[in-house]
């Protein structure tokens, strides 16, 4: 996959799901799902977002105060380099990250990539993507989802409305 950061990148910042969240984070992640901010997201974040994360290295997104990160993917139909940038967590060393879109009836195309091409550079770093599959396993990253970004449980409903379970991806190092 070809290298797209321009400045030195930041490291991956450790995000600790069961760290306590304080009223400012918990206000700006209600703020960052309302409807408004999600057409704000749609129409110009994703495009503007993966960008203004490259020229600074990491340092810098839309998401504030939520723990982003660039997610670089080969596209599934045209091999092409793709750039994302998505909420994330810490299991272990392994990021995870939710294939939520908001609770769109459809999957994110990042997460097609990511399964048609599971060597991925996530933050930086090289990794490899692979679905969540047990349902144990999904339960309990689901709860240490929802302590990051309280708005997953509404995405999960919403799609699961329209015939939809959000997948999980875990991004292991290489």
């Amino acid at each position: 996959m070809a290298e797209h950061y321009r400045q030195p990148v930041a490291p991956l910042r450790h995000v600790d799901p069961r760290r306590r969240r304080g009223a400012l984070y918990r206000a700006w992640a209600a703020i960052t799902a309302t409807r408004p901010m999600g057409w704000a997201s749609r129409t110009i974040g994703w495009k503007v977002d993966p960008r203004l994360m490259r020229l600074t290295g990491g340092r810098i997104g839309f998401g504030g105060l939520l723990p982003t990160a660039l997610l670089e993917t080969t596209g599934a139909r045209t091999g092409l380099s793709r750039a994302n940038v998505v909420i994330y967590f810490h299991d272990g060393e392994d990021a995870i990250v939710a294939a939520s879109h908001m609770g769109l009836p459809e999957h994110p195309s990042w997460f097609h990539n990511a399964v048609a091409h599971p060597a991925v550079r996530f933050g930086g770093e090289s990794r490899i993507a692979s679905v969540v599959n047990d349902d144990a396993e999904r339960a309990r990253l689901w709860e240490l989802a929802d302590a990051v970004f309280p708005p997953f449980a509404r995405y999960r409903a919403q799609a699961a409305a329209a015939g939809r379970t959000i997948p999980l991806l875990r991004l292991s190092l290489t």
